[in-house]
């Protein structure tokens, strides 16, 4: 028998309007979010992953200084399937400040972490019993751009393992580079590759990378240049080339706006960015032979300046998180065109950064 909700954790900035991780459920009937409810009280989790096949969440303290050591922290939380709230078990220090993003490999082995403020990126096993061991890798990256205020050192925005897990690709806004490393998930280590690297257009500031369904091309998203860059991926080598940029605005849109997240909807067939200032979803259709995309239209995100979002398993609602405008809002999509319809529900959550899926609501 089919669930008919699932649950939603929310990412935030703490502060006055925030306490910390929350979470809702989602009604896959109607598209309806339940209020929501403080899961975890912690510092700063502006960004969250769900295990995939545990009841367990990870949370970057996305803070610059932690005991005097310059560095901010990972957080391991234990999921009550029932009720949705998390109890946390331990923490492990990134060794670089301003974590901004943490994924687990596809053999669910470690959590790999960017440090924005820090320009590095790190590995850190996950143990046996859900909680985080010492990291096993620590790359700081090295370089600027061309952008004296975003890019006059690295920052390292996201990294993600590769479809096959023997490399990851760490996005640097900071070089304009997307920087290559080969990954052992069993030593937890990271080592550079050859090619050690792929650039983007000067200024342009990649930020997130999705990798297609069948691993032959990688989306990501330029913070700066508000483009998505198509690569095709050669999972041999862990080599990027690049074929495609197309902008995530409108051609008569000269105001400023800045892209951010980067999704494919689980059928592959379509792609979104959301774009923060522009505040709306570009919607591109995918070619499946040769990945390049071409613009379907814009949604309003119904809200204001949309850092993330994501799209539920099973294809039919794309969930935004407005930051500025303190508004988590779901939309319907269409499955024949890709683009969004007018928003089902939306509920309240101060200053929200991140959504993700867990399982079923129980």
């Amino acid at each position: 028998m089919e669930t008919s909700t699932m649950r939603l954790y929310i990412g935030t900035y703490t502060g006055e309007k925030s306490q910390g991780i929350y979470c809702a459920n989602l009604d896959l009937r109607n598209g309806k979010l339940s209020a929501p409810e403080l899961a975890a009280k912690t510092t700063r989790p502006s960004f969250v992953v769900v295990h995939p096949s545990r009841p367990m969440v990870y949370a970057v303290d996305e803070v610059s200084d932690m005991a005097g050591k310059k560095t901010g922290a990972v957080r391991a939380f234990a999921m009550d399937t029932k009720t949705g709230k998390l109890t946390e078990l331990n923490h492990e220090l990134t060794g670089g400040p301003g974590p901004c993003y943490v994924t687990i490999d596809h053999e669910e082995k470690n959590v790999l972490v960017a440090n924005y403020a820090g320009g590095s990126v790190s590995v850190i096993p996950i143990l046996e019993d859900g909680k985080l061991g010492k990291p096993t890798a620590f790359v700081q990256h090295h370089g600027s751009s061309v952008n004296p205020k975003r890019q006059e050192s690295p920052h390292a925005h996201s990294i993600n393992p590769d479809p096959t897990n023997h490399f990851a690709v760490a996005a640097d806004l900071g070089m304009d580079k997307l920087m290559l490393y080969r990954f052992d998930s069993d030593k937890g280590t990271l080592q550079a590759n050859d090619p050690p690297c792929a650039s983007t257009a000067p200024g342009a500031g990649p930020r997130h990378l999705v990798f297609s369904k069948n691993g032959k091309f990688a989306y990501v998203s330029t913070e700066m240049g508000n483009t998505v860059i198509v690569f095709a991926y050669d999972g041999q080598r862990g080599a990027l080339g690049e074929i495609q940029a197309i902008s995530t605005l409108p051609a008569d849109y000269k105001d400023v706006s800045y892209a951010a997240e980067v999704a494919l909807h689980p059928n592959g067939r379509f792609l979104y960015v959301s774009n923060r200032g522009h505040d709306s979803i570009a919607v591109f259709a995918v070619d499946q032979g040769t990945g390049k995309l071409t613009s379907i239209g814009y949604a309003p995100c119904g809200g204001h300046w949309p850092r993330n979002f994501t799209v539920d398993p099973g294809g039919a609602f794309l969930v935004v998180a407005n930051e500025k405008s303190d508004r988590v809002v779901v939309f319907r999509i269409d499955a024949k065109t890709g683009m969004i319809g007018p928003a089902e529900s939306e509920i309240e959550v101060g200053t929200p950064t991140c959504v993700r899926f867990a399982g079923p609501s129980r």
